[in-house]
């Protein structure tokens, strides 16, 4: 009787996850991969669905979709709750899972530094759900500004606040100014969505700090052009539903969006493995778990580091190739008996977006600002989109937005209206 193919389980369907199932597609070996959507989301484009220029559906594709020429691999949804490290099982959606060797590539999400009561003030941004609802707190509270008549409730109503002055931050800084002060500017009636406020708070001395010096310059001069105010230097000490507490002062905000700090998915609490202080596991130079030869994690969750000791990035390009070489690492052990080489993670260049025609690129040596990296910047992001649909659709949508100003995507839910009114920045039913 024929012996069972050896079973790879991957959990998680992002850059990482995705690329290893690729990988071993078609192979001798039978893959699973769980995930707790049905979709495989684009991250870096999120808080274009969040400012209303793209819509969900265009960074989004469904994972039976893209693994469906596989005959290998089986797609299951579910969230994972657990993991039996000695019986080689996964616990997920009151069931459990065999293994023969498990990939974890579950991510992260936010951290918001020991302070979990600003989430329901200050949204971040890692889920569509979270666009959604960053999309509709926006939108809300320029609705409510229109119908405002006290001078002070509708200047914070249209005070919006961005805390972070990584990427994320500046990226969605750059979008919320030009949502207000470009895309809608005759659409209103009471109000000018130009004379909007958009605060970009960081607590280091810079924004973009792992850009050169030279780059995150351009980058604060790009944003202040755009109408974006920058504080640096001082930490937010709280947010409330009326604003946020930077250093010594009182900010009343409309709409608050987190993009300050993130934390790994428990992946250290399921191995009952040490982490980091953002929760990222240490990996062995094969992205395997010490003292387990048969768990790997990859991503956003795992802790490797470079030939100079140095942590590696969360960044989708680090997973993307960790994926990829762990997918070849084990064809090689499964099929062949061979142990890999050591991961090396190869920069293609770190890329940020401020607005129209501007962003900044470092590749190496090669430093770019303004409409050259903007172009290299948006080339770069609809390449490694999924689908061909996908590419073609985002960039008919950039190129209708790029062309008339006006941002396709301005709809707010109706799960969104009544109570949401009220309070912008709560979530319905607080």
């Amino acid at each position: 009787m024929a012996s069972e193919p050896h079973h790879v389980v991957i959990v998680g369907a992002g850059f990482g996850g995705l690329a290893t199932a690729r990988v071993l597609g078609n192979s001798p070996v039978r893959v699973t991969l769980v995930d707790r959507r049905n979709y495989h989301l684009f991250q870096p484009l999120l808080y274009q669905v969040a400012t209303a220029v793209l819509s969900p559906s265009d960074i989004a594709e469904p994972i039976r979709r893209i693994l469906s020429r596989y005959k290998n691999i089986t797609v299951l949804m579910g969230e994972v709750t657990g993991i039996a490290t000695e019986q080689r099982e996964i616990q997920f959606a009151g069931r459990v899972l065999r293994y023969d060797t498990l990939v974890l590539a579950t991510g992260a999400t936010h951290s918001y530094f020991g302070h979990s009561e600003w989430e329901r003030f200050a949204p971040g941004l890692k889920t569509l759900e979270d666009a959604r609802r960053i999309r509709a707190n926006i939108l809300l509270a320029l609705e409510r500004a229109e119908l405002e008549t006290d001078p002070e409730v509708r200047r914070r109503l249209m005070t919006f606040a961005v805390i972070g002055g990584g990427p994320t931050g500046v990226e969605m800084a750059g979008s919320i100014a030009g949502l207000t002060h470009e895309a809608l500017e005759r659409e209103f009636r009471n109000i000018d969505p130009r004379r909007a406020r958009i605060l970009l708070v960081e607590a280091g001395s810079r924004i973009l700090p792992q850009f050169p010096e030279d780059l995150s310059a351009y980058a604060e001069r790009a944003l202040v052009r755009l109408g974006v105010e920058i504080s640096v230097g001082a930490p937010v000490n709280d947010i409330n539903a009326d604003g946020i507490q930077v250093g010594e002062t009182f900010i009343p905000c409309g709409t608050i969006v987190w993009g300050a700090g993130v934390r790994a998915s428990p992946v250290g609490d399921w191995l009952s493995r040490e982490t980091d202080r953002a929760g990222h596991v240490s990996v062995n130079p094969d992205l395997s778990v010490p003292g387990f030869e048969n768990i790997y994690v990859i991503g956003d969750a795992a802790l490797a580091k470079d030939d100079k000791g140095t942590p590696l990035p969360g960044l989708a390009q680090v997973a993307q190739q960790q994926g990829y070489y762990l997918g070849r690492a084990l064809l090689r052990r499964i099929t062949k008996g061979e142990e890999p080489p050591p991961f090396r993670f190869h920069s293609r260049g770190n890329l940020a977006v401020i607005g129209r025609n501007a962003a900044v690129v470092e590749w190496n040596d090669v430093k770019l600002r303004g409409f050259l990296a903007w172009l290299v910047w948006g080339i770069a992001h609809v390449y490694l989109l999924v689908g061909f649909q996908n590419r073609l659709i985002v960039t008919l949508r950039w190129l209708y937005a790029y062309l008339t100003y006006r941002p396709g995507t301005r709809i707010i839910p109706d799960d969104r209206g009544g109570e949401a009114m009220a309070k912008p920045n709560e979530p319905r039913g607080t």
